[in-house]
């Protein structure tokens, strides 16, 4: 199961971009699109029938799943992050330092 969901706040782990906090845009199999996280620089041809101009932009690219972990805003800290069942059968993620649900 995939413990990550879009718009979620996380800090990277490895990497260039080591200790940057950043919100997660996509998730799509083992790789996420972190918002001004990994940029690389993009060669764009310019197009004017559909009013592109050209030049050179940066563009996130996916990370690993492996290199990132969520931010706890209460601890200021990364945290691992668990699943349990509410008792209307609800299943929720929370931080597994201090028990606090992230989704409800």
């Amino acid at each position: 199961m995939i413990k990550f969901k879009k718009g979620d706040e996380i800090i990277v782990l490895t990497g260039k971009d080591k200790g940057k906090k950043g919100t997660v845009l996509s998730i799509s199999n083992s790789k996420v699109l972190v918002e001004n996280i990994n940029l690389a620089k993009k060669h764009v041809k310019s197009n004017p029938n559909k009013g592109v101009t050209g030049g050179i932009i940066d563009k996130e690219m996916p990370i690993h799943i492996s290199n990132i972990a969520i931010f706890n805003n209460q601890t200021n800290k990364k945290d691992k992050i668990g699943f349990k069942c509410l008792e209307d059968g609800k299943k929720v993620r929370f931080f597994k330092s201090n028990n606090e649900i992230i989704d409800i």
